[in-house]
């Protein structure tokens, strides 16, 4: 029996190990081919894989960049908040907490780690044990550069249970073997930071060191690069700002693999192990850092330049994914001294605002009476309401009940920052209302470059900017065109005119005589420097009356306004709407020797590489003769040195060593009130008014410009004369090379305008 037993029982075997050598065979095979037929997407089965070129050239979207012209990131442009690094830029305590995390062998495999794929097939498969899933970290870079994973790579096999997995994976061993062939293993590891979801709207290792930590990759202490790294397994649930439990003991995790792998010793575990997790978050977007308002008005422009702009293979560019480097004219640091002058200044005048307003609404007509219905009727006019229209169509009742139902929001406070609180869409609306608004904007006029840009008080609560956007009356500002405009016909600054009413008669019309601000004429005679340093009405509107509203509006053309303008002559006071950034270009062509220099704040684009795209200059056109520009700067300067100028006020430790020019303007009713600053290397202009005309103080006088705007101007450039890193000094304008033509001297012009005029006398009776 026995005898017979063992033939039988080796030919079994035999059968079973050539039965399991075929199996091993066919299934090597099958699994080549397998492999081969992913890799061609066979019949479109599997769905597509990279080609060659994407492999060589990956294509993830990388932010754009705006950076200050002295090399401070502003802000950034994307759909995916991306930037990245160079390997070099990485702290060796981030490389080693990765590597001891997700891919220990990570320098020993060609993408494919065999070992961890056995433990995962034996653990997860065969005993049911979680064991991880296996992938390398060139598996896992594979997955982030292409979507392996998204419905965009899938095949007709796709939907198949326990098949679409295996499809992925594949895929993913396929291109991680070619992504090991085409790079070295520290480009690897740079490309999967490069492209990992971090949480919190950061995509890659810069955003989420800059997001969680403000600090750049290079920085961060192996306790941070753990944390960065525990996010990997799973970003919101190991969120340190969300789930900060989770995201301490994931870290303690990586710390321990770290010692696992001696790179840590165990001291130096147990000592970090022990620290609380310290985040300095912050979340990036366009309501916060510098510059906010212009980063606004950048980015239209940006995008208006893609769709004109082509790339070299024909293709467009897209602002929010090419990671285009754009490089402006705005300093970082005159940025910062404008919006800090814009936010002291208006602090103090909101406060004296509401002092004056006391328990009366602000918005009044011309007689200073409350305005009804003002708050109704400006909600009419919001998204919300007609929103509400188009829900409830003429059920006012429903549309007043949703517009007076309170709910919780956050709104904007200069005493206490940000409040939470309960309002209406009417409570907010007439709380908002209440707020004074300004703009700002300052040139360098010989190069045309925006030095700083400050759009509005708050750019999260209030959206409209006032300095290209916004058109207001200039009110007596808009004088020293008058002037210019005489100047160039001959007249020099120390022609005198008597302040007495003036009446300018206009066909079919009453005839038109302004008032001075005062109310009141002195009669006396005064040089037209000294009619625009005091602003004298009547004399302004007198010149206006000898030269013609038409070759005023040609010069005010001329120097830069673009705005429409009305050939009237209350044009001479300011009546028609301006922007604060065409007032300074047109400003700056007095102080820039009567060249206009079309203002500009992007200097050049460069693509994601470095290299210039688009190389911008500026726009320059003679506008006035070189001394009339002088003749002018001469004329604003009066502001400053005549007695009883507007520009009086300004603290002597800025005029000291110095020569400037500077005009007030207010209108009527003080809605609105400007002030426009000179010096030999900076024009600045800055506005200040209620969102509606309606909305202004109720005295004159402490709403005229020389108190709502020119602190503002005052403060900015004594900051700009405290920062020497900037280069901007104290110092005369430049005097012409040639002679003047026109006697400035008003002692010497009035003995020679008093000969000629003995000399017509004596002509004349001659003639009789």
């Amino acid at each position: 029996m026995s005898n017979k037993a063992k033939p039988q029982t080796s030919t079994w075997v035999a059968k079973t190990i050539k039965i399991l050598w075929i199996a091993f065979i066919a299934g090597f095979f099958g699994f080549i081919l397998f492999v081969w037929m992913i890799s061609i997407n066979f019949l479109g089965l599997f769905g597509s894989l990279p080609d060659f070129k994407a492999l060589e050239n990956p294509d993830s979207e990388i932010a754009s960049e705006l950076y200050s012209t002295d090399g401070v990131l502003l802000g950034q442009y994307f759909r995916e908040n991306r930037s990245p690094v160079k390997y070099e830029e990485l702290s060796p305590n981030l490389v080693k907490a990765l590597i001891s995390t997700e891919d220990v062998r990570f320098e020993d495999h060609s993408g494919i780690d065999m070992k961890a794929m056995m433990r995962v097939f034996v653990k997860s498969i065969l005993l049911g044990q979680n064991a991880g899933g296996g992938s390398t970290l060139s598996q896992q870079t594979a997955k982030n550069l292409f979507k392996t994973r998204t419905d965009a790579s899938n095949g007709l096999l796709s939907s198949v249970p326990g098949l679409r997995m295996l499809i992925i994976k594949t895929k993913e061993w396929i291109v991680a073997t070619q992504l090991e062939k085409s790079y070295t293993k520290n480009e690897i590891l740079t490309l999967y930071l490069n492209t990992s979801d971090f949480g919190s709207n950061a995509f890659g290792i810069k955003t989420a060191a800059k997001t969680f930590f403000n600090k750049t990759p290079a920085d961060l202490a192996i306790q941070e690069s753990a944390v960065l790294v525990g996010l990997f397994k799973a970003p919101s649930y190991y969120s340190p700002v969300y789930n900060p439990e989770n995201s301490l003991r994931r870290r303690n995790t990586v710390l321990g693999q770290m010692r696992n792998n001696d790179v840590l010793t165990d001291a130096e575990f147990d000592s970090l192990a022990s620290l609380p997790i310290e985040l300095n978050y912050s979340v990036a977007n366009q309501n916060k850092g510098l510059a906010t308002y212009f980063r606004e008005i950048v980015k239209a422009d940006l995008i208006k330049w893609t769709k004109e702009n082509l790339k070299s293979d024909g293709s467009a560019y897209d602002l929010y994914g090419d990671g285009l480097r754009v490089f402006a004219t705005i300093d970082s640091r005159m940025q910062r001294y404008a919006e800090e002058a814009v936010s002291d200044h208006m602090k103090t005048l909101q406060a004296a605002f509401y002092k004056e307003m006391g328990t009366r609404e602000p918005w009044v007509d011309g007689e200073n009476r409350i305005i009804p219905n003002f708050i109704e009727d400006a909600v009419r006019r919001t998204e919300a309401y007609r929103l509400l229209k188009v829900r409830f169509g003429n059920d006012t009742d429903s549309i007043n009940l949703k517009l007076n139902e309170k709910k919780q929001m956050k709104v904007f406070s200069w005493e206490k920052g940000e409040i939470d609180t309960l309002m209406s869409s009417m409570d907010s609306m007439r709380y908002y209302k209440k707020f004074l608004q300004t703009g700002f904007m300052s040139m360098d006029p010989h190069t045309g470059q925006i030095k700083a840009w400050v759009g509005g008080l708050d750019h999260k609560y209030f959206k409209f900017d006032h300095v290209s956007r916004g058109k207001r009356q200039p009110g007596s500002t808009f004088k020293p065109f008058v002037y210019a405009a005489a100047i160039e016909n001959g007249y020099s600054p120390c022609y005198s005119v008597i302040d007495q009413p003036v009446e300018v008669y206009i066909p079919g019309q009453p005839a038109w005589s302004p008032s001075n601000a005062n109310g009141k004429f002195t009669y006396e005679k005064l040089t037209i420097r000294q009619a625009m340093a005091e602003s004298v009405n009547s004399i302004t509107a007198y010149m206006m009356k000898k030269l013609s509203p038409k070759i005023v509006v040609e010069t005010a053309r001329r120097l830069g306004i673009t705005s429409d303008l009305e050939e009237v002559p209350a044009l001479a006071l300011g009546v028609n709407d301006v922007s604060i950034f065409e007032m300074v270009g047109a400003f700056g062509t007095f102080v820039n020797k009567g060249e206009h220099t079309t203002p500009f704040y992007i200097d050049r684009i460069e693509d994601k590489n470095g290299n210039v795209i688009q190389q911008f200059t500026a726009k320059k056109r003679p506008a006035m003769s070189e001394e009339h520009a002088y003749l002018m700067t001469y004329m604003l300067r009066g502001g400053f040195e005549e007695r009883g100028g507007t520009s009086q006020g300004v603290p002597y430790s800025l005029r000291e060593g110095n020569e400037l020019g500077g005009k007030t303007g207010t209108t009527q009713n003080a809605s609105d009130g400007w002030y426009m600053g000179i010096s030999k290397d900076l024009v600045s202009g800055t506005w200040v008014g209620g969102d509606d005309r309606a909305i202004h103080f109720r005295s004159w006088v402490a709403g005229q410009g020389g108190r709502t705007a020119r602190p503002i101007w005052v403060d900015y450039m004594a900051k700009v004369y405290a920062d020497q890193s900037l280069g901007y000094t104290k110092g005369p304008f430049p005097r012409p090379d040639r002679p003047l033509s026109i006697e400035i001297d008003c002692d010497v012009y009035e003995k020679e305008s008093q000969r000629f005029a003995d000399f017509d006398y004596d002509a004349k009776k001659n003639d009789f």
